[in-house]
């Protein structure tokens, strides 16, 4: 019987990131004035330190979604998959990578 292969939460397998480091994260929503506000809210929760002055932003073709790029200075996989979570469950949010 073959096993199966772990699932992305599976935090037993070892990380390919060396913590602490600068880790940027692509966040979609809707082109709304309040959308950086709150993806940039979102990350001073987990990173005390982030600088709201690097989120670098790209509109869609349309206007209608706009990218936000944020760089936060990861310290553990819990505090990345947490922040992905808090991010994602946003309701301006469509699209975390």
């Amino acid at each position: 019987m073959r096993s199966q292969p772990p699932s992305p939460a599976d935090n037993t397998q070892p990380s390919l990131i060396t913590y602490p480091c600068q880790f940027p994260i692509k966040v979609m929503g809707q082109n709304h004035e309040a959308l950086v506000g709150a993806i940039t809210h979102i990350a001073k929760q987990f990173d005390p330190e982030f600088d709201a002055t690097t989120v670098e932003l790209r509109p869609s073709k349309a206007g209608n979604y706009l990218g936000v790029t944020i760089t936060i200075t990861a310290t553990s996989r819990e505090q990345l998959d947490e922040i992905y979570r808090t991010l994602s469950t946003h309701p301006m949010v469509k699209v975390v990578l």
